[in-house]
């Protein structure tokens, strides 16, 4: 058992033996000195037997001699259970290492966020958060208990009633509620309500002042709908005219509309790069290469590294480049003729606002000549016809 004991410690290799003369290969080899075990033949043209790590070294010129091969089955010993205790260890290490490294980057804050505030600014919310020390990059065990903060932030930041601070994972979320101040009516002075427009009345309400015209009354522009003079002649006072005025109005538009349509589509070729990320930063780690696209759009998909409820700010990024091309389509003259008018309707919509009603459309004049739709166009549109216009008065009335 003693001498067992000692062979395990030193090492042992099993080997197999082809070739040659296995038979003469063992007599020369313990002629020789070397200590092998456990000879057996396991076919008709192979041997197996055991021998000590430091013999086995020993066996070459043995090999030479009688032109045999040898093929190691297995290791035994001391020795190879060391060696793979140390390869063992090395994989715990990095192992080890890198839950400690992502239990240390867990516990920085990444980012802090401000969400409620309206007449406070950002970056005044995140100075007296950085004055508490809670900013990017900060150990998390470092700061102080929510509620403290809490506390703390709204004695720094006046026109608060509560600052509430929450953590989640990487992330800090301040949430600020300020204080409700009553609105301030903006100062006005008396004004009458005039037409911006030569229109046709079709609404008229006054909600203060006087009504000046009826419904259904042609009326020029800069002429007064609503008058902001109340009262008698003897009697009288003025006031801030208000009130709502809509009326027909009408345009005349030249359209020029292209029968040819350039429009933009993808071939179906694309590109993927891929970035590393970490905060706000990315390096890029794949797909590298101009893609040769004349034209190419992108879309840009973020993966983070999560773990349990935490989410890290360490991932990677996918872009898609795709390529693109114009195309022209063919249009007809009804086509054509749409488009023109649609681009028309927009531009009056520009003009006077989206609540405009388009009543009639009248095509005066239309022909198809060198590409292109040539129209002269009426438009009848329904439209708030009111504009402002102070009432001046003079010194001593």
């Amino acid at each position: 058992m003693r001498g067992k004991g000692v062979i395990w410690v030193k090492g042992e290799v099993v080997v197999e033996v082809r070739g040659g003369s296995p038979e003469e290969l063992v007599n020369k080899c313990m002629a020789g000195g070397l200590s092998l075990s456990s000879i057996a033949w396991t076919s008709h043209d192979i041997m197996r037997f055991t021998v000590s790590v430091s013999d086995f070294f020993r066996l070459r010129p043995y090999l030479k001699e009688t032109s045999c091969r040898i093929h190691i089955v297995s290791r035994q010993g001391l020795p190879f259970l060391l060696r793979r205790a140390e390869r063992r260890i090395g994989f715990a290490a990095g192992l080890a290492f890198f839950f400690v490294l992502l239990f240390l980057l867990s516990s920085l804050v990444w980012s802090v966020d401000v969400e409620g505030n309206t007449r406070l600014t950002r970056e005044e919310v995140l100075n007296a958060a950085k004055g508490e020390g809670l900013y990017p990059m900060q150990w998390s065990f470092r700061l102080q208990d929510a509620d403290v903060l809490s506390k703390r932030l709204v004695s720094a930041l006046p026109g608060t009633t509560w600052v509430g601070v929450e953590k989640k994972g990487t992330k800090v979320r301040i949430q600020v509620v300020e204080m409700t101040l009553p609105e301030k009516a903006p100062l006005q002075n008396p004004r009458h309500l005039v037409a911006s427009e030569d229109a046709v009345v079709t609404q008229i309400v006054a909600e203060a002042g006087k009504a000046a015209v009826k419904k259904n009354t042609r009326v020029k522009a800069g002429q007064v709908l609503i008058s902001g003079v109340i009262g008698s002649e003897t009697n009288s006072k003025t006031v801030v005219a208000k009130g709502t005025v809509r009326g027909l109005v009408w345009y005349e538009y030249d359209i020029a509309s292209p029968m040819v349509q350039r429009v933009k589509a993808y071939t179906g070729e694309k590109k993927i790069k891929w970035y590393a990320v970490i905060g706000s930063r990315a390096l890029q780690i794949g797909g590298f290469g101009n893609p040769g696209f004349e034209q190419s759009e992108s879309i840009e998909h973020m993966e983070l590294l999560s773990w349990r409820k935490w989410s890290l700010p360490i991932g990677r990024m996918k872009e898609t480049v795709m390529e693109a091309e114009t195309r022209e389509r063919d249009l007809t003259q009804d086509e054509a003729k749409m488009n023109g008018i649609l681009d028309a309707k927009a531009d009056i919509m520009e003009k006077a606002g989206i609540d405009v009603l388009f009543r009639d459309e009248i095509v005066l004049h239309e022909k198809a000549e060198n590409g292109k739709v040539y129209m002269k166009v009426l438009f009848e549109v329904e439209q708030s016809i009111v504009k402002e216009l102070p009432i001046v008065q003079m010194q001593g009335d």
